[in-house]
């Protein structure tokens, strides 16, 4: 399988189903058709396009994930497949009774990795990690003592060699490209989850009543590096942004389908992600104590 990511920010556009391909119809411009087990992400940016009800019964049913975006082409809404495995209630139940001990070794885990790909991230940059990975003996389960924010109190500063730089969502500088590039990394975790068996607002860490994909926000914590350095890089090359740029999306989107290092192998994010989640879902299940995470080199 091809995993896509298709963005419709651009032109008005005309979207409808036809013998299971996505139909892309734009003004003076060629039919485009996409097999929908093909599409991982469709993102609907332009406020001019239209799709059928088929559309979405398509995307769901092929395990494919709809992020709509407001008029800033800001993503602020996402879809997810409610069903995505043969035994989800199995799988339901036993995420929804996983112990705390359990729950507080996997987050040790996902920080861990998390705290590694930032090291990584540095190293890349600016040739030195800042000291991350003399952090990583001091996480313990549940990371009680929070080594995540003093990791990041280090990192931020450094990715865009700027001490002042703070993340912060509302803000118009490359703010708004983190935001649309974890956007889009939420989306491809979430849709892993579903297709896992387990349920995207049952969370490790993260707990909301209001927050309907805390897993995913768990669980794409080792990935965030990724959109990290493509900003980063954009930066280096364009300079200083107010304004979430098509050539910017397209930097992200190349980013995250690109390739990481994963069990030896050069993998796909989207192949991470369904690793990661079906280890999870073993470690729910008893079969498992550990999660299958990326090599950071």
């Amino acid at each position: 399988m091809t995993d896509r990511i298709v963005d419709l920010s651009e032109s008005p556009a005309r979207l409808s189903v036809r013998y299971d391909q996505l139909r892309i119809e734009r003004p003076d411009q060629q039919l485009v058709t996409i097999p929908l087990n093909e599409l991982a992400v469709l993102v609907v940016a332009h406020r001019q396009v239209t799709y059928t009800h088929s559309v979405l019964v398509g995307l769901a049913a092929a395990g494919g994930a709809l992020v709509v975006c407001d008029e800033k082409s800001l993503p602020i809404g996402m879809m997810l497949p409610l069903a995505g495995h043969s035994i989800q209630a199995e799988r339901f139940a036993a995420q929804a009774r996983a112990p705390l001990p359990l729950r507080k070794r996997l987050w040790r885990q996902l920080i861990r990795s998390k705290i590694r790909a930032q090291a990584s991230t540095l190293r890349q940059l600016t040739g030195d990690d800042a000291g991350l990975l003399e952090l990583l003996p001091r996480v313990r389960a549940g990371d009680v003592t929070n080594i995540e924010a003093q990791a990041s109190r280090r990192y931020w500063p450094r990715l865009f060699g700027d001490p002042r730089f703070r993340r912060d969502p509302e803000l118009k500088d490359q703010n708004l490209l983190l935001n649309y590039g974890y956007a889009i990394l939420r989306a491809i975790v979430g849709r892993a989850i579903c297709a896992s068996g387990l349920h995207p607002s049952l969370g490790i860490h993260h707990h909301n009543r209001y927050n309907p994909y805390c897993l995913a926000d768990d669980l794409m914590e080792p990935f965030r590096p990724i959109v990290d350095l493509a900003v980063a890089q954009f930066l280096r090359t364009n300079g200083p942004v107010a304004e979430l740029s098509r050539s910017a999306k397209l930097e992200m989107l190349h980013q995250l389908t690109g390739r990481i290092s994963f069990d030896g192998c050069q993998r796909t994010l989207f192949d991470a992600a369904s690793r990661l989640t079906a280890s999870l879902a073993d470690a729910f299940l008893g079969n498992a104590r550990s999660l299958a995470l990326p090599s950071w080199s």
